[in-house]
């Protein structure tokens, strides 16, 4: 096996734009953000880079987004439909790589080390196999880098986006790193940034040129990280994949509302969603969580225990109970969620603690036919 290690990072671009882009072309081309509400509500959680030109960027309250980009289009998202891509994307590199590591939903590493032979000797050809087959078989842009270890391939990656390859080979990563600004090292966020330009360290060479004695004195303990950034030296260790701990969604409102009956079927709407990701990962939950935020902002959270299930309507009752006992202030809601929790691996479970659940093969065709038709053509219960 090779000393030299080779660690990948495959980064989606605009991943919950460009999920939103196949199943309407229309938005191609066009400033889109996925989140919020077009009365400025909530929060972008997904922008384009027509959007991004304008300022626009994730994590953004809706409401300055808007200002900054009249023509904005907002889209709400399906989150249960971009967990459903990034599963069967991080499933097809697992075909090619014995170790990968999901870092969020729209970013994963893969390790190649030892794996060169199988490739003959040419992992940067094969990066450009895989960008091209994220493509071909999904629709989706996506940016791949290949480097020594983790931190180098993310940084790359960054350098590459939008829908870009590249390499970084062995021995060239503190040349590669050194007139890039140093905002680009994992580490530095925006206060330390700020100090570092202070005191004259504009890009990453600056970095480079100090002991690891005068970044200690500079920092303290964080400089040691920096440091070894800055030059190149990171972790070429990858965890596979745990088994998740939750699957949640919200929604926040473009108008406060009080009606519990209009809530009740808001709610309804999180279910389906929340369940559908739980099928798709053929897990049941044993403990469902309602989030409610007051128009004040102040925001509670309920949870209560039930038999492992991932039927909405089973999950949508004990929720709607939940709702009707705690919604007990006279002020309008602002957002609700849902959130589903401690998991069973229905496959890796013995049948007869599900063998009440007649429903599933209809909720697996229900699935089947939302994907196809939309999420509005079918519902399997009401509230």
């Amino acid at each position: 096996m090779s000393k030299q290690r080779f660690i990948a990072h495959l980064d989606l671009d605009c991943f919950y734009v460009s999920v939103e882009r196949i199943k309407n072309p229309s938005l191609n081309g066009k400033p889109v953000v996925v989140g919020g509400t077009p009365t400025g509500r909530g929060v972008v959680a997904s922008a384009s880079y027509e959007a991004r030109k304008y300022g626009v960027h994730s994590a953004m309250p809706a409401g300055r987004a808007l200002r900054l980009c009249p023509n904005l289009i907002i889209v709400q998202g399906n989150y249960g439909e971009y967990e459903d891509y990034s599963d069967r994307i991080y499933r097809r590199m697992q075909e090619f790589s014995p170790v990968v590591e999901r870092a969020s939903i729209d970013e994963m590493y893969m390790d190649f080390t030892g794996c060169e032979h199988l490739y003959a000797e040419d992992l940067p050809g094969l990066m450009r196999r895989l960008h091209q087959l994220v493509w071909d078989e999904f629709t989706l842009p996506c940016t791949v880098a290949l480097s020594a270890n983790k931190l180098v391939s993310k940084v790359a990656a960054g350098t590459a986006k939008p829908n870009g390859v590249i390499h970084v080979s062995h021995g060239s990563e503190q040349k590669f790193l050194a007139p890039l600004d140093i905002d680009v090292i994992p580490g530095i966020g925006k206060k330390t940034s700020e100090f570092l330009k202070k005191k004259g360290f504009q890009l990453v060479a600056d970095i480079q040129k100090i002991s690891i004695q005068q970044a200690v004195r500079l920092l303290g303990k964080h400089g040691v990280w920096i440091h070894n950034a800055s030059n190149g030296r990171g972790t070429d260790t990858l965890s596979p994949e745990t088994t998740r701990k939750s699957i949640s969604n919200e929604e926040t409102f473009g108008h406060d509302i009080a009606d519990i009956s209009e809530l009740a079927k808001k709610l309804f709407l999180l279910v389906e969603s929340v369940c559908a990701s739980a099928r798709s990962h053929k897990w049941k939950a044993q403990t469902i969580t309602l989030k409610l935020r007051y128009s004040d902002f102040s925001t509670i959270t309920r949870a209560e225990s039930l038999p492992p299930t991932n039927d909405d309507a089973m999950v949508s009752r004990i929720v709607t109970e939940l709702l009707r006992k705690n919604y007990t202030r006279k002020m309008a809601v602002r957002l609700l969620g849902v959130k589903l929790s401690h998991f069973i691996d229905q496959e890796g479970t013995e049948m007869p603690l599900f063998a009440q659940d007649k429903r599933e093969p209809a909720l697996t065709a229900v699935d089947t036919i939302r994907k196809k038709f939309g999420e509005e053509v079918i519902h399997v219960g009401g509230v």
